[in-house]
């Protein structure tokens, strides 16, 4: 569900309009009109998903509505067409965070790591990424993501800094990994941790400051935040079109603020990930800034 097009959104700003105080549509014109710092890219058009094979034409596409809004795009993987989003992005204009996805598949584990090295010779990456959330969903050990991020350093080129992505209580509890990383690629997320809307951005910017503070200096990037815009709840965190926009807002006017690098979750709504692997239930599918459709949610600009 998303709001429509032509609708514009009284009811998130109930003071009505001050000069004083700049409406919630006056305040992303702004933000749209500075380009934000970075967004996650989202490549599976309604009925892909994982596995499928992207097409070069559906990666363009999107990459020119995002193209003028950010400076930066991420993308999670490097085989089965994953491997052209950074090449679009360059395309562009655009910098490059380009994660390898690893996994418990070897094989796939190795595609990966070869591409994502090939990709960085190529002057296709800014920063690399070597795994996401693979601590989190216990598909490798600290060992084995360990192995491949010493590997990822020897063979990058050397201006390329390596990072792991993994949520910001990962880089806490494993000093080996924090220690093994150029740049700490956190995600903060409080709906998931069942914070209540009014308290997310404060939450937000907690677990970035506790990244920060075992990072010893190193460069952190929140490499993941959002709200849903529909889909449930999840415990004291509530979806909804409204909440999306308000976090989506304080988030990035915070960022923008305060000179924090940010990539936002997400670009587009992808329905695949209501179920299967995902595990994110209804609002799996309801993360994007963009529909399903490619339509702006939140104002009449896209």
């Amino acid at each position: 569900m998303s709001l429509r097009q032509d609708k514009h959104h009284h009811l998130l700003n109930p003071a009505g309009t001050s000069s004083e105080h700049p409406t919630l549509d006056e305040r992303l014109e702004v933000l749209l009109a500075q380009k934000m710092h970075g967004i996650s890219f989202s490549a599976y058009v309604d009925g892909q998903k994982p596995g499928d094979e992207l097409g070069r034409d559906q990666i363009e596409r999107r990459m020119t509505v995002l193209a003028s809004r950010f400076s930066w795009i991420r993308s999670f993987s490097t085989t089965q067409g994953n491997d052209l989003i950074p090449i679009v992005a360059k395309e562009h204009g655009l910098k490059t965070l380009v994660g390898a996805w690893l996994g418990t598949d070897d094989d796939k584990n190795r595609l990966e790591m070869e591409r994502l090295i090939e990709l960085a010779h190529e002057g296709a990456v800014d920063i690399a990424a070597v795994g996401n959330e693979v601590l989190y969903r216990e598909d490798l050990s600290e060992d084995q993501l360990l192995a491949f991020m010493q590997e990822a350093r020897e063979r990058l080129p050397s201006h390329i800094p390596m990072g792991y992505v993994d949520a910001y209580y990962e880089f806490e509890a494993r000093p080996n990994i924090t220690a093994a990383c150029d740049v700490l690629l956190t995600n903060c997320y409080p709906f998931w941790e069942g914070c209540a809307h009014p308290y997310a951005i404060l939450y937000m910017q907690d677990m970035y400051r506790r990244v920060q503070r075992v990072a010893e200096g190193k460069r952190v990037i929140i490499s993941e935040t959002g709200w849903p815009s529909a889909g449930g709840n999840f415990y004291g965190a509530e979806s909804s079109p409204q909440g999306a926009y308000l976090y989506f807002l304080r988030a990035m006017e915070w960022a923008a603020s305060e000179d924090i690098e940010m990539f936002y979750f997400s670009s587009f709504d992808e329905s695949w990930k209501v179920a299967g692997d995902a595990g994110e239930g209804d609002v799996g599918a309801h993360w994007g800034l963009w529909d399903k459709d490619e339509q702006f949610k939140y104002a009449k600009a896209s």
